[in-house]
């Protein structure tokens, strides 16, 4: 079955109450390895790509390793998924290439770090579903602005997020707000802000709910719960990664991600796709640290990219199973999916 839409993996996942790792990727190794872990839990997976990863690997390039991993694993089903698209040229080029599912995020403007109000949130997402439906592609939109509740500033990770000091409603998603959003643009799935940012540093310590609001998420659920809802930023930063890139030679400062029992919580009430970065980073770096601190003669790729695939591969097969994703692809090939054209239909 290969290539899924955003809706039909997540329609299962509510159905059978699991959620799904998003994992973002924009090298072979990273895919490959993400892959291998699925495969090994015979787990469905959503592969994404923000539109630095486009920019870094190249939309062509891209598409053809997206063919090849499919491809490999042809019992696999993956969904292709476009990572904070900012304009409509961005979600249709996306479409263009293949790509399954796309992102409108339309909290803030096309410069990616000014706020965006309703209005326009509302209209160009609602535009970007109106496009991506009628090609039979899912929507996933967001609400309120990502970002910290410690500091008040928004999510900077790789140049995207505020740059303005936002307030504490800014930060987090109005339930009343998600179920008129919802309605106005009929996206597939909602993600919504609750204290989470992207990067390492999420948190300077060990996440409350004063800091992390995930009764947000159960009130929008008790909204909406036919919503299927996204957690961004959620990787859990593992200390023990951090302690090897520091142990070789690394400067991480102390810092905490999101906690996998509150991940686990957020599934119970609605969360069907959990976004993954960091912790991929995090892998990849401490593998290649450790093996060319222990053998700082080598110089073939091959030789350090080999052990930071398998670290890879170890921790996105601990997310499929932590998040009940494991188990589900067979479950899912087995399970009658509505024909696109009569799940897509536009106003």
């Amino acid at each position: 079955m290969a290539r899924i839409t955003l809706r039909q993996l997540l329609d299962h996942a509510a159905a059978n109450e699991y959620g799904v790792p998003a994992f973002n990727i924009s090298n072979m190794e990273q895919g490959l390895a993400i892959m291998a872990a699925a495969d090994a839990t015979d787990a469905p997976v959503i592969l994404q790509m923000s539109r630095g990863a486009r920019a870094y690997a190249n939309d062509l390039i891209l598409s053809k390793l997206l063919d090849g991993l499919t491809e490999l694993y042809p019992h696999i089903p993956v969904c292709v998924h476009l990572d904070h698209g900012n304009n409509v040229a961005t979600c249709v080029t996306a479409i263009q290439h293949g790509f399954t599912s796309v992102m409108m995020d339309g909290s803030l403007k096309e410069d990616g770090s000014t706020p965006a109000d309703y209005a326009y949130n509302a209209a160009i997402t609602r535009r970007v579903v109106e496009i991506a439906h009628a090609a039979g592609v899912s929507v996933e939109g967001e609400l309120g602005v990502l970002g910290s509740l410690e500091t008040g500033m928004g999510d900077q990770e790789d140049g995207h997020g505020a740059t303005e000091k936002l307030s504490h409603d800014q930060l987090l998603t109005d339930p009343d707000e998600a179920e008129r959003f919802v309605a106005d643009t009929g996206v597939d799935a909602l993600a919504v802000a609750m204290g989470t940012s992207h990067g390492a540093y999420k948190f300077t310590r060990e996440p409350d709910g004063e800091v992390l609001a995930m009764d947000v998420i159960e009130a929008i659920h008790k909204r909406l719960p036919d919503t299927h809802l996204v957690m961004h930023g959620s990787s859990s930063v593992p200390q023990d990664l951090c302690e090897i890139i520091n142990t070789h030679g690394g400067e991480i400062r102390p810092t905490w991600g999101v906690p996998m029992e509150e991940i686990r919580r957020g599934i119970r009430h609605g969360v069907r796709k959990v976004n993954i970065d960091t912790d991929i980073r995090l892998a990849i770096t401490a593998a290649i640290r450790t093996t060319l601190g222990e053998t700082p003669g080598e110089f073939d790729p091959r030789k350090y990219m080999g052990p930071a695939m398998k670290a890879v591969t170890q921790l996105c097969t601990e997310k499929f199973e932590a998040f009940g994703t494991a188990g589900n692809a067979e479950r899912l090939r087995a399970a009658p999916l509505r024909e696109m054209s009569r799940r897509y239909t536009t106003a």
